[in-house]
């Protein structure tokens, strides 16, 4: 057998001279006050939890949106709570938190003073503007704005639209209360006169007149567009544009239907008149008014492909004399502008890739025209 070795143990050493395990005597300055540094540990975190609950309660007060002119309206029914009204507003994101606005609520002493009815709110309001409706319990009054150049409805892929059908539903109106507004007759003394010539069988395109109006809570869309046409019938009456379009062998109807083109054509005011007059020299000698934008106006409107040769009577392209009706509301610059056209023997206009607008007397001016500036903007359809 092999000879057995006696076991040697070997005792743990030290590190750097201390024995092994960390104890901390009771008399050392740590141990002793061990139950400080809790204490402020715990009123640290105390004190964080209280900031930082506050920064999230400040955010769920802040506007749920940026848009000032977007409106949704909310019907509050009798003796609804605060809690009720609260959880309906976030329902439709005109805020962002039902528990966090309710709370507000009940700390301003302002849960008994909310008051039934029907209000039009923006998520963009704060939200002491938002409680000031509700306790007012009066009709507020709210702005909407129509644009020069838009129609009642674009059918296009743009982001951000400006038709009026669009402008109505950013207000808080339904498609149905929307259709059935510009659908309704309108009547009044004033429109008898505005829609002079208009043949009855045409809607409303060209009549909803730009600009922006301070709006009754709860006025309906009939009433909205009343009031475009009352102003629209203030513009004619004030520029004397049924005289004036007399002048020039147009009716009412025929004036405001140029005058659509020529918004359409140019968004300068400084280049409406000069554009006027080319549409009336052209048709002067018999010409097609050559308008890219009425044939892209019916195209878009029936949703087929925008083409120069589409057959239509609203493409001018193909077809002498104006289109049938307007193909947007002018603004009040390009009514005038019809009216008052500038002085010139110019033929021919196109704008720019420049935004320059350019203007010729005749096709191979045009033509060099198109070759010079307008190498993007006029290869498109």
């Amino acid at each position: 057998m092999p000879e057995s070795k006696p076991v040697i143990k070997h005792k743990q050493q030290p590190i750097n001279g201390q024995p092994s395990g960390l104890k901390i005597p009771k008399n050392s300055p740590i141990h002793k006050n061990w139950g400080l540094i809790i204490s402020l540990a715990v009123v640290a975190l105390i004190i964080i939890s209280i900031i930082c609950g506050y920064i999230w309660f400040q955010f769920q007060l802040s506007p749920a949106g940026s848009d000032k002119h977007q409106y949704i309206k909310i019907k509050v029914a009798e003796n609804s709570t605060s809690s009720q009204i609260s959880q309906q507003l976030q329902d439709k994101k005109i805020i962002r938190s039902a528990l966090v606005f309710d709370l507000y609520v009940r700390l301003s002493d302002k849960g008994g003073k909310l008051q039934a009815g029907t209000y039009r709110l923006s998520p963009a309001d704060s939200t002491s503007e938002i409680i000031n409706h509700f306790t007012k319990g009066s009709v507020d009054k709210y702005e909407i704005t129509f644009y020069p150049g838009a129609t009642l409805v674009d059918n296009s892929n743009k982001t951000v639209k400006q038709d009026v059908t669009s402008v109505l539903k950013k207000a808080g109106y339904t498609q149905a209360e929307i259709t059935e507004g510009l659908n309704d007759t309108y009547d009044t003394a004033s429109d008898k006169i505005l829609f002079t010539g208009k043949p009855a069988e045409t809607d409303l395109e060209g009549y909803i007149f730009g600009d922006t109006y301070s709006i009754n809570d709860g006025a309906s869309v009939h009433e909205i567009l009343q009031r475009t046409m009352d102003k629209f019938y203030k513009v004619v009456v004030d520029n004397n544009l049924i005289t004036s379009y007399k002048s020039h062998n147009l009716s009412l109807y025929q004036g405001i239907t140029l005058a659509s083109v020529v918004q359409r054509e140019a968004n300068k005011v400084e280049d409406q008149n000069q554009v006027a007059q080319v549409f009336y020299s052209r048709l002067a000698k018999g010409m097609t008014l050559g308008s890219d934008v009425t044939y892209q106006y019916i195209a878009d409107k029936t949703g087929v492909a925008r083409d120069p040769n589409l057959d239509s009577p609203y493409n001018t392209r193909r077809f002498t004399g104006l289109p049938p009706g307007p193909i947007a509301s002018p603004g009040i610059f390009a009514l005038q502008a019809v009216a008052n056209p500038a002085s010139g023997d110019y033929l021919f206009f196109l704008a720019g890739d420049d935004g320059v607008m350019y203007y010729a007397r005749t096709s191979a001016e045009h033509d060099a025209n198109i070759t010079k500036y307008c190498k993007i903007s006029c290869s498109t359809p």
